[in-house]
């Protein structure tokens, strides 16, 4: 079994500081209990390396396989988290590797 390693990466369209804040709160409270998540990661780049591009906040979730990821895309709990970026991002990137 693969597990698909699901990476959204968003550019925020605000300066206020809870947005992202919202966003890592709503992330850790509802995607940990959709079943196949594995893992949940949030938070701004920390890399030296100033190479964002202008992205500045990043979400990764582990799935247990590719079955899970496809159910969680439309899964209820994903919602909030989805609706959240949709209203406040200037641009998102979503990019899914097989680990």
């Amino acid at each position: 079994m693969t597990e698909i390693v699901h990476v959204v990466l968003v550019e925020w369209d605000t300066e206020d500081t809870a947005v992202p804040e919202r966003a890592t709160a709503l992330a850790h409270e509802h995607l940990p209990g959709i079943d196949g998540v594995v893992s949940v990661e949030t938070g701004p780049s920390v890399s030296p390396e100033g190479l964002e591009g202008g992205f500045d906040w990043m979400l990764v979730v582990r799935f247990r396989d590719a079955a899970a990821r496809d159910a969680y895309l439309p899964h209820p709990a994903h919602q909030p988290v989805a609706d959240h970026i949709g209203a406040h991002n200037a641009r998102v990137v979503v990019f899914d590797v097989a680990a």
